[in-house]
């Protein structure tokens, strides 16, 4: 790859990393195709399926996802050599960041200097913990530097710098002229880094649902067995983010030792070289979805046609293949279980019931302040003008991220708690947890809002005069907070089922788990009357309509190009169903 990495890459560089990229899409998408027909299968199920009592009796909310639009000017750190340069910030509802010379190129509608889908950065706001992650990027060799230039690279403070750091990525370097500044934009970035992360899984298509499952299968062909962040971004993201996992190591043996200059310069430098590599393996992995997409269109509507008629005669052999395997294992089974997941499993309930609840807590805590407002409002002031703009202001709670910070928080603290899940359970997902739980909390928000305001509109007429209306307005709040109450039993889901072998083989191990959890959660829930089973739950608190952030492989705009010399392991077969041991 040589020693010049901001310099463009010869084609044997580029061919060799589309080789690696093909390699890649020849060995997952068989294993989606696959995954396509269980989750068609799965949703029929669920349709055909026997309805559950409705429980929470919030309207759903049909706006999310999206973040509010921030913009404003920053400095950038830029240019060679880097020097900090004023430009314009504009953060997208889509949660796409993009940046101007001036203010007047974005009003008149030019072309960004430059512009980066937020999907797997992390908002660094302190300079010296920045300085400690270039450091441990390139620490110094111990070859002899001493003609090198010295190390400059923000060697001068910042006062208020918000970097953007992202493991495969050119980092993003800005500072705000003030400390409101620089907290506003952390919030509005810690959004868009969210949107853009839970998008696969906010969806409840059932390409997204087979998208999931194919990565977590095709992971485990390759022997990863724990679950990590990786599955966070669009589905050609998501393939990029796994490709440049098996890249790296080597990458970084014959690139490093190359690069010249001082520590921070040469960190610097490799995360450009990182950039490179990254655009290059994701404008790979979006021509290649991009390919797939018509055979998947007509795969699915096939499975449609073909499996909604069989549809009773396939469960009803998944149920018996089931419980056959049920039978030959349930001994090995509850065997492995007692040693090795029934000590832990009230911890783990705890510490996952902990985020969720803290979580619901501060949702109810900010929504009846909200409502208190408005009440007071309706009470005390005669001005309908104020009165609107408080209504306005107390249905863009949701997407104020000042406001929701208060409930974001809450998971936010809990990311060292989730940490130790790692050693017992193999989980390194931490931040998966932590963007789900702030989606729910704002999903459930937003459908919360939505409720009171539909109601309040339902019941307050031009008759009533205002002690009346704001005793109406009582009466709606004390039935939002109660259906907001019964929503703590409903939040946790499950994976889907496929007919196969394999599938059911693990529906059965997931079924005799789950039978364990539910235990652990209703008493540790506290409330026989409440409904924790997790059989039963919503999938995702998403709606699915106008919810996608556009993925890269529609986008399709990457166009960079760099390369590699090394080889994707071969896949492992999957394991038989009679390897599980005691």
């Amino acid at each position: 790859m040589g020693g010049q990495p901001s310099s463009p890459l010869d084609k044997r560089q580029q061919q060799h990393l589309r080789g690696q990229v093909d390699i890649l899409l020849r060995n997952f998408l068989p294993c989606y195709r696959g995954q396509l027909a269980a989750s068609v299968l799965r949703k029929i199920s669920i349709e055909l399926g026997p309805q559950e009592p409705v429980g929470c009796q919030l309207l759903h909310s049909k706006k999310l996802p999206r973040v509010r639009e921030h913009r404003g000017p920053l400095t950038q750190l830029q240019g060679h050599p880097p020097q900090w340069q004023p430009i314009f910030c504009v953060l997208r509802g889509d949660g796409r960041l993009e940046w101007f010379s001036h203010r007047e190129e974005y009003e008149n509608g030019y072309r960004p200097l430059g512009s980066t889908a937020l999907t797997g950065y992390t908002v660094l706001t302190s300079q010296r913990e920045y300085l400690r992650l270039l450091d441990a990027l390139c620490p110094d060799s111990s070859g002899d530097h001493a003609q090198e230039e010295p190390d400059t690279l923000l060697e001068m403070p910042v006062s208020f710098p918000l970097f953007l750091q992202h493991p495969f990525r050119r980092h993003l370097c800005f500072s705000a002229a003030t400390g409101e500044v620089q907290r506003a934009w952390r919030l509005a970035l810690q959004g868009g880094i969210r949107l853009r992360g839970t998008v696969l899984q906010r969806s409840q298509a059932p390409a997204a649902r087979a998208f999931l499952d194919a990565i977590r299968l095709y992971r485990q062909q390759q022997g990863h067995f724990g679950d990590d962040n990786v599955t966070l971004g669009s589905d050609a993201e998501v393939l990029t983010a796994v490709l440049m996992r098996e890249l790296q190591p080597a990458l970084r043996a014959q690139t490093l030792p190359s690069l010249r200059g001082a520590p921070r310069a040469r960190a610097w430098a490799w995360t450009k070289l990182l950039d490179a590599v990254h655009a290059a393996v994701l404008a790979g992995a979006s021509a290649g979805l991009r390919a797939f997409q018509p055979e998947k269109d007509e795969l699915l509507v096939g499975l449609e046609k073909t499996i909604r008629p069989d549809a009773d005669q396939m469960l009803r052999l998944r149920a018996r293949v089931a419980g056959r395997l049920r039978a030959a294992v349930q001994g090995p089974l509850d065997s492995c279980l007692l040693k090795k997941v029934d000590a832990q499993l009230p911890r783990l309930t705890q510490t996952l019931l902990s985020t969720v609840e803290a979580e619901l807590a501060a949702v109810q805590t900010l929504l009846t302040q909200g409502m208190g407002r408005l009440s007071r409002h309706l009470r005390g002031s005669p001005s309908g003008t104020r009165l609107r703009k408080e209504v306005y202001s107390f249905g863009e709670m949701p997407w104020d991220p000042e406001l929701m910070q208060i409930c974001y928080r809450e998971a936010e603290r809990s990311q060292g708690r989730l940490g130790q899940l790692a050693a017992p359970f193999g989980f390194f997902g931490t931040q998966s947890l932590v963007f789900g739980a702030q989606d729910l909390a704002q999903q459930l928000m937003a459908d919360a809002v939505a409720t009171f305001l539909q109601l309040a509109d339902q019941c307050l007429t031009t008759a009533l005069d205002r002690d009346q209306a704001a005793q109406q307005l009582e009466k709606v709040r004390g039935r939002v907070l109660k259906e907001l109450s019964e929503f703590e039993g409903e939040v946790l889901a499950v994976g889907s089922p496929a007919l196969t072998i394999e599938g059911i083989y693990e529906e059965v191990v997931r079924g005799v788990l789950l039978q364990r959890i539910n235990g652990e959660l209703t008493k540790a829930l506290g409330a026989s009357n409440m409904s924790c089973t997790l059989d039963g739950c919503s999938e995702a608190p998403w709606d699915q309509a106008g919810a996608d952030v556009e993925t890269e492989a529609q986008r399709g705009t990457c166009s960079r190009q760099p390369g590699s010399s090394t080889e994707i392991r071969p896949l492992c077969p999957l394991p038989p169903p009679g390897t599980l041991q005691s």
